[in-house]
């Protein structure tokens, strides 16, 4: 499961017996903390693939920069180029996907923006771990 801006508008092909492939990036981000203490962004892009439905309906709704969920596998694929040198690549073979926000062209707001960095999951987790009794009284679960 990955949640990921698009990095270009997906790309369809069609093949001869009907079927249809769309591909497209997304970049995932990760913040964390280095050694110093500095708040750091770890970018990393993700290529994936849609077939049938899944193809005709990602070419329709997403496009660059959208937010979107993708649910797949992992595919690694061994193949060979013009010049017959084995080339490796990695790829999200998507089950299924979502579009998280609709945006307007002029729209630029970013993956960043919209979601916490980890240093606003910190201080959030800070504020609720607190040994406070009102909330224990109200949970009812038996674990």
């Amino acid at each position: 499961m990955l949640i990921g801006n698009l990095g270009r508008d997906p790309e369809i092909r069609h093949f001869e017996g009907g079927s249809k492939v769309t591909k497209f990036p997304i970049a995932t981000n990760e913040n964390y903390q280095d050694k110093s203490g500095e708040w750091q962004t770890r970018t990393e892009w993700h290529d994936i693939v849609c077939w049938g439905s899944q193809a005709e309906r990602a070419e329709k709704q997403l496009r660059k920069g959208h937010l979107v969920f993708v649910e797949g596998r992992i595919s690694k694929r061994k193949w060979q180029d013009k010049d017959g040198n084995d080339r490796y690549s990695t790829e999200i073979v998507s089950n299924t996907f979502k579009l998280l926000e609709k945006r307007d062209n002029n729209l630029t707001r970013g993956y960043s923006e919209d979601f916490p960095t980890a240093h606003d999951s910190f201080q959030a987790a800070e504020y609720t771990t607190g040994n406070d009794s009102t909330d224990q009284a109200d949970d009812d679960l038996p674990f």
